[in-house]
């Protein structure tokens, strides 16, 4: 359903409102919370990763055990619903070949909130690559930031600096 901004909102058991041109902070789970293998893990990260400057322009991903949280700017063509889609499609496929299994990987719910942009960015990157920490993890290495592992623009900037 169209809003009246041009905003798209869906429903599934939770609301999702897309705004074009806006900054998403999403999470989703495994189903049934599954804990993941370390080379799921990695799989996960990679499929994430791949999608940058492609789909959308990632701020920060991490993946924990049994859940995923990114930061990402779907780019001009692109909805948020749409990239997550790709995302949960793709990994769940390659993950599910690695372990020589069948089923749905991931819980068919997400959710997602927009992020405002600025220094709101840079606190939800923070928030969401602390998690690990925050569980006790350790060195972690399921973690992609941007300012770090990425181009390197710093603050999450979208559109990069030039």
């Amino acid at each position: 359903m169209t809003i009246h901004d041009g905003s798209v909102m869906t429903r599934r058991h939770l609301p999702h409102i897309e705004n074009a041109g806006k900054t998403y902070m999403v999470t989703f789970a495994t189903n049934g919370r599954a804990e993941l293998p370390h080379a799921a893990r990695d799989i996960v990260l990679e499929t994430i990763v791949h999608d940058h400057r492609l789909v959308y322009w990632l701020h920060a991903a991490v993946v924990m055990p049994e859940h995923v949280h990114f930061i990402a700017t779907p780019l001009e063509e692109w909805r948020i619903a749409q990239a997550l889609q790709r995302v949960k499609r793709v990994s769940a496929h390659r993950v599910n070949r690695i372990l020589r299994r069948h089923g749905s990987l991931w819980d068919q719910e997400t959710f997602d909130r927009v992020v405002r942009a600025g220094v709101n960015v840079r606190r939800a990157c923070e928030y969401v690559v602390q998690n690990p920490a925050r569980r006790g993890l350790g060195a972690y290495r399921w973690i992609w930031r941007d300012w770090v592992e990425g181009s390197g623009t710093g603050e999450g900037a979208y559109p990069p600096l030039d």
